[in-house]
Parts: C-alpha cells; sequence; structure tokens
C-alpha cells in the first residue's frame, strides 16, 4: 500500500497536458500547516505524465475540494482507487477501477453465504485468525509489562470458539476476547494519553491521541483490503461474520480482522517511542472531533507504509519473502478459488508474523556476555546467572529478573 495522501481545504486533483496535477489544500487555522521546524508549509503540486505515477492510490483526506471527472477517467485508466476519508478516520466513499465479471466466484461467494455450515465455518476463520495474532501481539507486549492476567483471560474466551454454533457465538467469543485484548493494550498507553478502550464511540469519534492514530490506521488497512477484493471480483456486500447492512461491505471487514494487527502494532510502536502527543492533534470546531496536524499526519503514514510495504518488513510465504500488502492480496485471491473449489482449504492463520523486541534481543546479549564479577555487582549470583545464559530465550527468566537485568541496558 502506497497512496498519494492529499489532504487540506481546498484540495485538487484535475488533468492538464495528459498529466494528472494534484494540489495540496490547507488546514485552518494556518498555524496547524507548520511543519516540525515550526515554519509553514507551502501546499504541495504535482504532476504525473500517463504510466509514471509511483502511488498505487490516492487517498483524500477532507471533505473541501475536488476531483474532476477526467482525474477520475484517469486514475481508472492506470488502475489507481480514488479513497476519500473523514478526518476521524472513517472511510467514507471510494472510486474504484472496474472489477472482474466473475460470475462463478460471486455465485460460489452467495451459495456459500446461504450455507449455514459453511458460512459458519468460514466466520469461525476470520475470528480464529484474528485471535492468534492478536495472541502474537500480547505475546510482544508481555516480555514488557505485566498483562499476565489479561492474557489468561483472552486466552480463556479463545478457547470457547471451537465450542461456537452459531456466527453470533462466534461473534461473543471475538467482542468478549478483545475486551482483554484492550485491557492490556490500555496497561501500555501512559495516562496522560487519556486511552481507555475502543467501546462505543471511541472507535468513531476519537477524543484521545491513540483511538485517533488506530481509527486512521483501520481505514488505511480498510482501503487495502477494499483494493483487494476489487480485484479479484468478489462482492465485498456479501460477508460471512459481519452483517450484511445497507451501503456496507461486511467482506472487507472480514478480512480485515486478520490483519487489524498490523495497525495495533504499529501504533503501540509510536506509543513506546512517544512518537506523538496531545500537540500533534486539534479538535475541530464544527464538531469537536479530533484531526491530525500535517506534521503527524505524514509521519504516520510513512510509517505504515514502512509496515505494509518495505522490504523490511516482510513474511516467509511458501518460500518466498512478501510484503504484507501482498499478503492480503494472496488470501483473498486463495479465498476466491477456495469458493470455486480450485483450493480445499482455507487458511488465514499462516503465516504468523515474528515479533521480537530489540531491547529483549540486547538484553539477552549482555546477559551472554555477563562476567562473574559484573553478575554480583547487580546482586546476580552463580547460579542465577547460569540459569539466565541456560535460558536465555525463556520469556519467563526475563519476567523474573527482568528488574535487574534492565539495569545492564540503561547503565552508562
Amino acid at each position: 500500500m502506497n497512496p498519494l495522501l492529499l489532504y487540506g481545504y481546498g484540495t485538487t486533483a484535475s488533468v492538464k497536458d495528459r498529466c494528472l496535477v494534484v494540489r495540496e489544500g490547507r488546514f485552518t487555522p494556518l498555524t496547524f500547516n507548520m511543519d516540525e521546524h515550526g515554519e509553514i508549509r507551502e501546499p504541495k503540486v504535482e504532476r504525473f505524465w500517463p504510466r509514471h505515477i509511483p502511488y498505487d492510490s490516492i487517498v483524500v483526506l477532507g471533505n473541501s475540494g475536488y476531483v474532476s471527472f477526467e482525474a477520475i477517467h484517469w486514475c481508472s485508466i492506470h488502475k489507481l482507487p480514488i479513497f476519500l476519508m473523514g478526518y476521524d478516520g472513517s472511510l467514507t466513499s471510494s472510486i474504484l477501477p472496474p472489477q472482474p465479471i466473475r460470475a462463478d466466484v460471486r455465485r460460489a461467494q452467495l451459495e456459500a453465504y446461504l450455507n449455514d455450515e459453511k458460512r459458519l465455518s468460514m466466520a469461525r476463520e476470520f475470528v480464529d485468525a484474528k485471535l492468534e495474532r492478536s495472541m502474537v501481539v500480547l505475546d510482544w507486549l508481555r516480555e514488557k509489562y505485566d498483562i499476565e492476567r489479561e492474557v489468561r483471560c483472552f486466552n480463556k474466551e479463545r478457547l470457547s470458539l471451537e465450542r461456537a454454533k452459531t456466527v453470533n457465538e462466534v461473534r461473543t467469543v471475538e467482542g468478549r476476547s478483545a475486551d482483554f485484548y484492550w485491557r492490556a493494550f490500555a496497561k501500555v498507553v501512559p495516562k496522560k494519553l487519556e486511552f481507555k478502550s475502543r467501546r462505543s464511540g471511541s472507535r468513531y469519534n476519537a477524543s484521545d491521541p491513540t483511538n485517533a492514530l488506530l481509527n486512521y490506521g483501520y481505514a488505511f488497512l480498510q482501503s487495502c483490503v477494499r483494493r483487494a477484493i476489487n480485484a479479484t471480483g468478489l462482492d465485498a456486500g456479501v460477508g460471512f461474520l459481519h452483517e450484511d447492512k445497507a451501503a456496507t461491505t461486511p467482506l472487507v471487514y472480514d478480512f480485515q480482522e486478520p490483519f487489524r494487527w498490523l495497525i495495533d502494532y504499529t501504533v503501540l510502536g509510536m506509543v513506546e517511542s512517544k512518537a506523538f502527543s496531545w500537540d500533534d492533534f486539534y479538535f475541530s470546531g464544527e464538531d469537536y472531533r479530533m484531526r491530525f496536524k500535517p506534521p503527524l499526519l505524514e509521519r504516520y503514514l510513512a510509517v505504515l507504509r514502512e509496515q505494509f510495504n518495505s522490504v523490511g518488513h516482510t513474511v516467509l510465504y511458501r518460500g518466498d519473502r512478501v510484503k504484507w500488502d501482498t499478503l492480503i492480496g494472496l488470501k483473498v485471491q486463495e479465498f476466491a478459488r477456495f469458493l470455486i473449489g480450485k483450493s480445499d482449504k482455507f487458511d488465514l492463520k499462516s503465516p504468523a508474523p515474528v515479533l521480537e523486541r530489540s531491547d529483549t534481543r540486547e538484553l539477552r546479549d549482555k546477559v551472554l556476555s555477563l562476567s562473574a564479577s559484573e553478575a554480583r555487582k547487580l546482586g546476580l549470583g552463580k547460579s542465577t546467572l547460569h540459569y539466565l545464559r541456560k535460558n536465555a530465550r525463556s520469556r519467563k527468566s526475563f519476567k523474573i529478573y527482568r528488574p535487574v537485568l534492565q539495569k545492564l541496558v540503561t547503565r552508562k
């Protein structure tokens, strides 16, 4: 996912001399247009020749400005979707390239939806994959934070998924597990950021910075999933886990679930590195919704691009290293093949992400090189030092001795 982000009041996209011309808008008041050095940012104007645009989509943030009909046509020819996002992180509309006509896929999709047993199986697969990857994030967190109670409760709820006999029961398991997941998440966020939960209004109209980042990140993920579904020929309006309500895309929401951890992990990393504060946001005057100031928005988009689309964030799948953005497309394609009988299984749980803390690796290296005299100065006996060396990759050993071992990293 490598979008061209357009935002501000008066943003435009048009075509001149066969080139796509995009003009960035401004924020109000003018002071919100300051960059990280305190200087006013001048709106960008970019021109792209046909077949020479380095982006794979256009994301328009806000509702002031226009995209001309000719620009829509230019983007359609270049298979460049346009996503319109509200300042609250909601995906309000999209303009997608023409879908391939796949009557066999859509017919099989509808038949599976109408089959209670198949629908339940698929709903369970979406949730099972989400919970398994959420557990990977929790394991990553527990290396540094005391979230054992939340993890135990999460796993207890998760085990009940196999006993779910209806789609509603699957949703109940997902909801109860998510409650403990977000309790653990909240323990990581400093109190001054006022993150409470993801319940009710917080997920739609964020009133704290962390929820604002999560909302925007999920909209970013949603646009990635929409593009993959559109390219495959599936019907986004026929889902298996989420309800089919008017003007919604249940299948998009279904496929978001196994990949939400990417956004959670990214935001947690920004929380730990103190990459944002209240000063990076403002409340709009007309509806009191929290909005990003441009410098943070650009930094956040760069981090999301890195997470989804960089060589440094890849995963081994079927013998190849693939980016997470690519993997989402592959999983949607596999789902379509499964529906029409060209594949005998549908698996969203593999490949599993591998998350490791840089500070944990540093601790392990320090422990392995620790001399007996250095260990004594830290209050570690010979037997303890032997135990730590022997179990250098054990989470339990590092949890027990972390307060002492942390000195190894913080000392000069």
